[in-house]
């Protein structure tokens, strides 16, 4: 099935008409036009201006829930196919809609998912966008005080047990929600996924490929025709350690969760202490596990060896700072006794590190670009962070230093 993607961008295009923010000021007018998705048979039509008759997609707002819509009976159509369909369809075709979106099967089967747009979270999320709601669950809630699982497998669609040929997505919301389709296998290695609604949400062209190579999506350019029995492009290389570096609020942590969103399972790995006693510091916990995805796992723990030599899924440590802070409390390191303690635990973290062998993402903060910490303690903690950073920048294929959310790589 050859698909004609004429345009991707959401709104009245990518830069928006009257828009001063910078990322729309970059660009000229015209850059990307709204999403406008037809199917072609035998030959596409033009890639500018409508086509009579039929309606563009998105339609205005969210595709509401429906009925499995069979083609009607009686005048049908012969053209070309819009994506949701505006009048009668092909013979054989047929849409359903659900909680993932708007789903067309064709005559022989094939099946193509718009994941319609969901309502939009306040501020926050990746530096945008607030998470998805509800967490999954904390440790408190799990019969197993180191590992929690994510939300259950929610049963699937009558029409998505099998796997879709093409996916249109807005990835820029909330790409946990490709994770979620790959991890239920309705989104598969010879699934075409492919960026659409693109905005001012992402401030260039180069961060959203940035962020399309890391969730394994297709950003392809206005006017461009996708064969969907055509194969799927390999996906780059990704590097199977990565340390992330920042100060404090610099949106470190968010950029870690950025590079695993899509994945269809990961699991977060949380270092530091719950919150009991401390409001302020039991927000903070609260916010990030609001913001992780319902379907990825949780461990709040400091074993992070030993999680490391056991791991079978992607990882995502957040962060090392409050895990040495930990091991500091453990080894009873602060007056300055049980120094060797703390380095025979950094070896071996480190080692576990240099042998871990599914993608890890861990989070550290920064220390040495601050001023000279005032007490003996403090400057324990400094040192010991910053040699850590150090071993294990040393053996990561990726590191990246995250300042005012603008993420510099860091090469070697």
């Amino acid at each position: 099935m050859k698909v004609l993607i004429s345009g991707t961008a959401a709104g009245d295009g990518w830069p928006a008409p009257g828009c001063e923010c910078a990322s729309c000021t970059r660009l000229a007018p015209g850059h990307r036009r709204p999403t406008d998705v037809v199917l072609t048979d035998p030959a596409p039509p033009p890639p500018t201006g409508p086509t009579p008759g039929l309606t563009r997609l998105p339609p205005t707002g969210p595709i509401p829930d429906a009925p499995v819509q069979p083609a009607p009976a009686g005048p049908t159509s012969d053209g070309p196919v819009r994506l949701p369909p505006a009048g009668p369809l092909p013979p054989g075709y047929r849409t359903s809609t659900g909680p993932d979106g708007l789903t067309l099967t064709a005559p022989s089967g094939e099946r193509i998912l718009y994941a319609a747009p969901l309502p939009s979270p306040p501020p926050g999320r990746y530096g945008e966008r607030t998470g998805r709601g509800p967490s999954s669950a904390s440790t408190e809630d799990s019969p197993d005080p180191a590992y929690t699982k994510g939300a259950p497998d929610p049963a699937p669609a009558e029409d998505a047990r099998s796997t879709y040929g093409l996916v249109l997505m807005d990835v820029l919301d909330r790409p946990e929600r490709l994770g979620d389709l790959r991890r239920r296998g309705v989104v598969g290695e010879r699934t075409h996924v492919v960026a659409v609604d693109i905005d001012h949400r992402v401030p260039t062209e180069a961060e959203l490929a940035r962020r399309a190579a890391f969730w394994g999506v297709r950003a392809v350019p206005d006017g461009t025709v996708l064969d969907t029995d055509g194969p799927v492009p390999a996906p780059p290389t990704r590097p199977r350690r990565t340390l992330v570096l920042g100060g404090t609020r610099s949106g470190k942590s968010a950029e870690a969760e950025l590079r695993l969103a899509a994945e269809p399972e990961v699991l977060y790995v949380a270092t530091g202490p719950s919150g009991d006693g401390d409001a302020e510091w039991g927000r903070r916990v609260r916010a990030h596990r609001e913001r992780r995805p319902a379907h990825w796992g949780t461990a709040e723990t400091t074993d992070l060896a030993g999680l490391l030599r056991a791991a079978e899924i992607p990882m995502l440590i957040d962060g090392l700072g409050t895990w040495i802070a930990a091991v500091f409390d453990a080894c009873d390191a602060w007056s300055g006794d049980g120094r060797e303690a703390v380095t025979a635990r950094c070896d071996e973290l480190v080692a576990a590190w240099r042998q871990v062998r599914v993608p890890v993402v861990a989070v550290s903060d920064e220390v040495g670009l601050g001023v000279v910490p005032a007490t003996s303690s403090g400057r324990m903690f400094r040192d010991a962070l910053g040699r850590l950073n150090q071993r294990l920048a040393l053996e990561s294929e990726d590191v990246a230093l995250v300042v005012a959310g603008r993420v510099l790589p860091l090469p070697v």
